[in-house]
């Protein structure tokens, strides 16, 4: 699904990320340092070359998930489909100002959805609901991260470092997109407990991916 302002052709299969080294002509070379994910450097290729086959990818990819993400912020499906297109169109049209040594691409076309969510609600005259009334921080916290970040490594390895109870909870709620209410019907639990888990185990998610992301 294409954005209707500007069509960009697709490729027939995934591109794969661009040779560490080979940025565009026009700037300094970005080395792809080990814990650069895929997702990063395709937005590079993007960034230094207009590359379509990798804009493809990175639409593939964050779709889906932004769309989940906009949607747990109390937007129905057709208008968080709406949004998408947005924050894509302007992934691709302000690709220049994305900085890897700030930010994760993951963190950057976060914010990006944030603001385009926020405008859109007060275009409504909507409340924001409160995860969208206050500033960010300097990075999404982990449940953001969760949901734009679901597949890749640093993700993995963070999880596995959380204690059993609070993996499985946060799994259930975040990657298998329970509420806390069904989480309850499932295990039995106390909704109180299953709130408790959750945070301790979010909190401790963030620390982690915080950790495995420094040098």
């Amino acid at each position: 699904m294409l954005m209707q302002s500007e069509t960009l052709d697709r490729p027939s299969t995934p591109p794969a990320p661009p040779a560490p080294g080979r940025a565009g002509k026009d700037r300094t070379a970005v080395k792809a340092e080990p814990k650069m994910s895929e997702q990063t450097l395709w937005m590079i290729a993007v960034r230094d070359n207009r590359d379509k086959a990798a804009f493809a990818a990175l639409f593939d990819f964050f779709a889906p998930r932004l769309k989940h993400f906009v949607m747990r912020g109390g937007i129905g499906s057709g208008q968080a489909e709406e949004v998408v297109q947005e924050v894509m169109l302007t992934v691709w049209r302000k690709a220049a100002m994305f900085d890897p040594e700030r930010a994760q691409v993951s963190s950057w076309i976060y914010q990006i959805a944030r603001n385009r969510q926020i405008d859109k609600m007060r275009r409504e005259n909507r409340p924001l609901p409160e995860a969208l009334a206050h500033e960010p921080d300097s990075e999404p916290d982990a449940g953001q991260v969760i949901a734009l970040e679901q597949e890749t490594s640093q993700l993995k390895r963070a999880l596995s470092r959380l204690k059993p109870e609070q993996r499985e909870m946060i799994e259930k709620a975040y990657l298998g997109e329970l509420t806390h209410q069904q989480i309850k019907h499932q295990t039995g639990l106390p909704l109180g407990t299953i709130k408790s888990r959750i945070r301790l185990g979010l909190d401790r998610l963030r620390h982690e991916l915080k950790s495995i992301r420094e040098p």
